[in-house]
């Protein structure tokens, strides 16, 4: 038995020797490579492209040993000492990525933006260098402002290789978050004309179209239905219901977006979004309502059990919403009748 562990044993080190070996070898091939390179680059008259072909060799050798901040010395190194290499881009675009390979974003950002500020745009397999880092700039940049400007970037100057539609969506978001809300709006205007907008599919962004248009409808609206709190909303409807007055009732409900539907519809659903007046379902009709808001309402949401109605369900339920409106601090945070549930809780 210890014969057999001594066995394995050796053979073990044998494995992890040859594998040893056989690593060492190949850095060494590689490392002698560099220095042949290295001599030809110093004592050799070379025209830009078999600079070029050096210095890319170098650099692929080190990146195919995966010794990343090897290539950043090196290429860095190189960049300072031949300014006017017409590959510089191409250099810094390299050593952007062999910092995103590490990790870095914040100095790989630094060089996708470094290239866009100095250095000429260049084809790499047929793919433009500044819309590689703008690209790159959009996903690592923790700036909206720079995301901003990145954006307007992309579309500006590189339209044909963008989905324009979704681009514009981001960038209005972008301004939501920097609180730029008249550019905000003036880019969903742009996304809204855009043919795909109402199908096109954002990830990350399931209801993109209906959260533009409702922003950008509701901002050309009067709002004249909306209440300061929700104590002052549920007076007012029940006040309403209570008087028979079914065209006050009418007049408290949302003119932007007001749905009615079943629980199991979608909001998006065109049928949820029929104009319906409240006297065509409660003339005649004694409607009655529970004293408390259902247990379920929140601090932005709430819903009113109502029953009684002349319908083929009876129970509705009111369906209030605090409204999100950054541009107008009088609007913002008040109350609206949004829409109606149609049929008991799920």
């Amino acid at each position: 038995m210890k014969l057999k562990k001594n066995i394995l044993l050796l053979l073990c080190l044998l494995s992890v020797s040859l594998f040893s070996c056989k690593n060492n070898s190949e850095n060494d091939k590689v490392s002698q490579n560099q220095e042949d390179l290295l001599e030809i680059l110093a004592t050799q008259t070379l025209n830009p492209q078999q600079k070029y072909t050096i210095i890319n060799q170098m650099a692929n050798n080190l990146l195919a040993m995966k010794d990343y901040q090897e290539i950043i010395l090196f290429l860095t190194d190189y960049v300072e000492d031949n300014p006017d290499d017409l590959y510089n881009s191409y250099w810094l675009l390299m050593t952007a990525y062999a910092y995103l390979s590490t990790g870095a974003e914040p100095m790989a950002e630094y060089y996708f933006d470094r290239i866009l500020q100095e250095c000429d745009d260049l084809l790499v397999k047929g793919q433009s260098i500044h819309y590689l880092c703008l690209q790159n700039l959009i996903q690592i940049s923790k700036t909206p402002i720079h995301r901003i400007n990145y954006i307007n970037q992309l579309i500006n100057r590189f339209p044909q290789n963008i989905n324009i539609t979704e681009l514009y969506l981001r960038l209005a978001l972008e301004y939501e978050v920097d609180n730029q809300w008249s550019q905000a709006l003036k880019t969903y205007n742009l996304f809204l004309a855009q043919p795909d907008a109402s199908t096109i599919q954002i990830p990350g962004e399931p209801d993109a179209y209906r959260n533009a248009r409702h922003l950008v409808d509701f901002n050309n609206s009067s709002k004249d239905w909306t209440f300061e709190t929700l104590p002052e909303l549920e007076k007012a409807v029940k006040t309403a219901i209570r008087n028979y007055d079914w065209r006050t009732l009418d007049k408290y409900k949302a003119k932007i977006n007001f749905f009615s539907m079943s629980w199991r519809q979608d909001e998006n659903d065109a049928n949820s979004q029929k104009e319906i007046s409240i006297r065509d379902y409660a003339s005649g009709r004694r409607i009655r309502f529970e004293d408390e808001l259902d247990e379920s309402s929140n601090s932005n949401e709430a819903y009113l059990r109502t029953w009684g109605w002349n319908a083929f369900v009876s129970v509705w339920y009111l369906y209030f919403r605090k409204i999100y409106y950054p541009l107008d601090p009088d609007i913002n945070g008040n109350w609206e009748w949004a829409g109606i549930y149609i049929g008991n809780k799920l």
